[in-house]
């Protein structure tokens, strides 16, 4: 299995509508940050479904290293 990419170094903030399902990439390798565009094929690596229950505001995690997925919880800092 491929290593995950660090695609940005924080959060990346995207308003969500309720009931709609949204793909995070786990790999880090999309151009379509934070969400999937398929270029994870043959890494072993697959996106992460999300569908809030509420409009929000979500912070997705951009490096790829957060230990509460999809979401940012700081692990950002940690990369030098």
């Amino acid at each position: 299995m491929a290593e995950q990419v660090v695609a940005h170094k924080g959060p990346l903030v995207i308003p969500l509508k309720a009931g709609e399902t949204y793909w995070w990439c786990r790999c880090g390798r999309s151009a379509a940050q934070p969400f999937c565009d398929g270029s994870h094929a043959g890494t072993g690596i697959e996106p992460m479904s999300f569908t809030p229950t509420k409009d929000m505001k979500g912070r997705f995690c951009g490096c790829k290293q957060t230990k509460k997925p999809p979401f940012c919880d700081g692990s950002h800092l940690d990369i030098k």
